[in-house]
């Protein structure tokens, strides 16, 4: 393996523990939100959009090392576990894209149930971390599936 190569797969992997890192912030600040007074509901908006955006930048980085990876690497493209791979995340893309944004909008409309949405809020973090945690599996075993 050259030093490139390594270079890029630790990249990688940095990238993958800083996009689905964080994530698991956002429960302890969901709880909280609960709770929170009005003046602290902002503070707490903030870093949930803070840690969004953290994600979702280390996610660009863990798609363009993920693409070099196969293009330097030994797998093909048509590998099942690859497509699997690129499947998942177009599907996260789109649901962290949607997701977290469309709730985190309605939170200070009026006459919303609070309740509901950070139930929402915290659903879409778990689906997300499971859809993050089904493509760490599918990146470390490499099954091949067909």
């Amino acid at each position: 393996m050259s030093l490139y190569y390594g270079a890029v797969v630790f990249a990688h992997v940095v990238s993958a523990v800083i996009a689905v890192g964080p994530l698991f912030l956002l429960l302890p600040l969901i709880r909280r939100l609960r709770t929170a007074k009005a003046e602290a509901e902002d503070i707490y908006l903030a870093f949930i959009r803070v840690i969004i955006r953290l994600v979702m930048h280390a996610g660009h980085v863990l798609v363009v090392t993920g693409v070099l990876l196969i293009l330097f690497g030994p797998w093909p493209w048509h590998s099942s576990w690859v497509i699997l791979t690129l499947v998942i995340m177009l599907l996260s893309a789109v649901f962290l894209a949607t997701g977290f944004s469309s709730v985190l909008k309605r939170f200070h409309e009026s006459g919303i149930d609070r309740h509901m949405i950070l139930n929402k809020l915290r659903r879409t973090a778990w689906i997300y971390i499971g859809l993050l945690m089904i493509m760490l599996w599918l990146m470390v075993q490499k099954p091949s599936i067909w």
